[in-house]
């Protein structure tokens, strides 16, 4: 598949060949949700915790006398069903995180991908670089190439300038390519790649 190579101003700056192995597969929106699903567990902090029955600081002393009340018997004042008391079946702290198979990981990353090409919204760009680090200047350079909901992959290292002057920017996402992931290329609406990070896919992918 080949595609049009554009600068940051709009220009052509020529075209490249990309692979339809990595670009051109019929997406898969199951593979997709998997990926996505396993990313936000993976991140999910697990801190939530509520106080059980044997936890709450309350009088352990029996509540009234067991017969003779014509009311409910009851035992300490700790128990879930009175104000104060312990949580039934409160949440504890635990890792949300699960497994998923290296294979179906690469596969769902190209599936992200794919996607991106199909819907005409993958755009290469020959390098993503700023001679300083203006918000304004880049935005008006995005806006040149109709850019404002983005994710922007570059090659090995990003450049410094052009990360600051992203910072400000809410809906520009500025990432290295091996921090390419399925939930930031599906969570913005155009995705840009450099020349250097579409060879380091291809690579990867080999």
């Amino acid at each position: 598949m080949e595609i049009e190579v554009k600068t940051l101003d709009g220009a052509s700056a020529g075209s490249i060949t990309i692979s339809d192995e990595i670009f051109g597969l019929e997406v898969r929106p199951d593979l997709l949700q998997r990926v996505v699903r396993w990313q936000l567990s993976k991140r999910q902090a697990g801190t939530h915790k509520a106080k059980i029955r044997s936890e709450v600081l309350r009088t352990g002393k029996k509540m009234y006398k067991q017969k003779g009340t014509g009311r409910a018997r009851h035992g300490d004042q700790s128990a879930p069903q009175f104000r104060g008391g312990g949580k039934a079946f409160g949440p504890l702290p635990r890792s949300h995180a699960h497994d998923l198979p290296k294979k179906v990981r690469a596969l769902g990353l190209k599936h992200a991908l794919s996607a991106k090409a199909k819907a005409l919204s993958l755009i290469v760009v020959d390098e993503a670089t700023s001679g300083e680090a203006k918000t304004k200047a880049l935005k008006d350079r995005l806006a040149k190439l109709g850019l404002a909901n983005v994710l922007v992959v570059g090659g090995a290292e990003v450049d410094v300038n052009f990360a600051r002057a992203a910072q400000n920017l809410p809906y520009v996402d500025v990432l290295p390519v091996q921090g390419i992931n399925v939930y930031d290329i599906l969570r913005r609406d155009t995705l840009v790649l450099t020349r250097e990070a579409v060879q380091s896919l291809e690579e990867r992918f080999k």
